[in-house]
């Protein structure tokens, strides 16, 4: 186990040989953002049999678009790297900002050809959880 100090944010990684579970507390914000996009690097460099990283996001306080970069950079680089990337126990604010920018499908979806490889036999990942699509909300938006 190890533990990324910082001001607003504390990291404290989690690893085995195939899975590293990174647990947030804090903001992810301008200020600490990079913290969480360097642990996130170093792991993926330092494990090439990684399969999957798991960003545990309960104790999450705030994010803003800083933030909100990073996890796509991270999405990008789990991508790159055949790591699947799962943000787990997200609180209402990241759901709420994932769903206003359009990014919620992007960052929890399976990517393409994992759906078969992290289920039990005979099932599809993608038949046993439920997709909800993201809508507008707003003044102007129709139900």
């Amino acid at each position: 186990m190890s533990t990324f100090p910082s001001s607003h944010l504390r990291l404290t990684a989690v690893d085995t040989e195939t899975v590293v579970r990174i647990e947030l507390l804090g903001d992810l914000d301008y200020d600490n953002a990079d913290l969480l996009l360097d642990a996130a690097t170093a792991k993926l460099a330092a494990r090439p049999r990684l399969r999957e990283l798991h960003l545990g996001c309960a104790g999450l306080g705030s994010i803003d678009s800083t933030g909100l970069s990073v996890l796509l950079m991270i999405r990008r680089r789990t991508d790159a790297a055949n790591v699947l990337l799962r943000l787990e126990d997200r609180p209402p604010v990241l759901d709420r900002l994932l769903t206003i920018t359009g990014s919620l499908d992007h960052l929890t979806a399976l990517p393409t050809g994992a759906a078969r490889e992290t289920s039990g036999p005979g099932e599809s990942r993608a038949d046993t959880e439920e997709a909800i699509p993201a809508r507008p909300t707003g003044p102007d938006s129709s139900a």
